[in-house]
């Protein structure tokens, strides 16, 4: 009976594997220049918008991610969804600024959907605060503290065309890129 269970596992196991692959091929890899582009404030919140949120936050999840950048998928428009915590409901931010950042700050390794294999020591402000928009247009504030607010300063680096890379040290992105050069030419 041990061993049914065990099946039913690597099969939930080998599902979930085949969603996050399924997932991150339709998430824009490195090098690809739309990753280097400034993504355009959004006008309009109508029906499309919504379809554009509801489809990176499916494909943030089923990739194992906590963020993903509209640009990520190929779309410049102003808007990144993150879910740092699995227990927290996924949030949409739309036309997101920082209006305030700790002068405290801290160097963890960072990773990215579009960057895989790659994780790279990134600084970055402790804390900040955040106006944006929801889909629907309702303004909202965001108060973030710790790994929502790292997550929230990697989304909006992406929507100005700045990756990882850019933000590590010399060594790190030494490092990086020669992973992502190997993955390339495999």
């Amino acid at each position: 009976m041990a061993e049914q269970g065990q099946v039913k596992t690597d099969e939930l196991d080998a599902q979930v594997e085949a969603r996050r692959r399924l997932a991150l091929a339709q998430i824009r890899q490195y090098p690809d220049p739309v990753l280097r582009l400034e993504a355009q404030e959004v006008v309009e919140f109508d029906g499309d918008l919504e379809q554009l949120v509801e489809r990176m936050i499916h494909l943030m999840q089923d990739a194992r991610g906590v963020g993903l950048a509209a640009n990520q998928v190929g779309i410049l428009r102003r808007v990144f969804v993150i879910q740092a915590d699995e227990d927290e409901e996924p949030q949409a931010l739309v036309n997101p600024v920082i209006v305030e950042r700790s002068s405290e700050v801290d160097d963890d390794d960072e990773g990215c959907l579009s960057l895989q294999g790659v994780l790279v020591p990134v600084e970055r402000p402790v804390r900040v605060r955040i106006d944006a928009r929801d889909a629907e247009g309702n303004p909202v504030t965001l108060e973030l503290e710790g790994l929502p607010a790292r997550v929230a300063q990697h989304e909006l680096d992406h929507l100005d065309g700045v990756l990882i890379l850019d933000r590590t040290t010399p060594e790190g992105k030494r490092d990086a890129l020669a992973v992502l050069r190997q993955s390339t030419v495999l």
